[in-house]
């Protein structure tokens, strides 16, 4: 079963987007495109998900 995580998207200037995270501390990521920016963060999520259940 997966878990839920909630991001925060924004823009920033210059057009990239930044998304962070008030459930996992740690997720700082930023894109070139809201879909990219998602995917990154969710990569970045699952990976801290996998090492916090060490």
């Amino acid at each position: 079963m997966g878990k839920m995580v909630n991001f925060q998207i924004e823009e920033l200037p210059k057009g990239v987007y930044l998304a962070t995270s008030d459930n996992i501390q740690g997720i700082v990521v930023q894109g070139n495109t809201i879909t990219e920016t998602i995917e990154f963060a969710r990569d970045v999520a699952k990976k801290l998900i996998n090492k916090l259940q060490i």
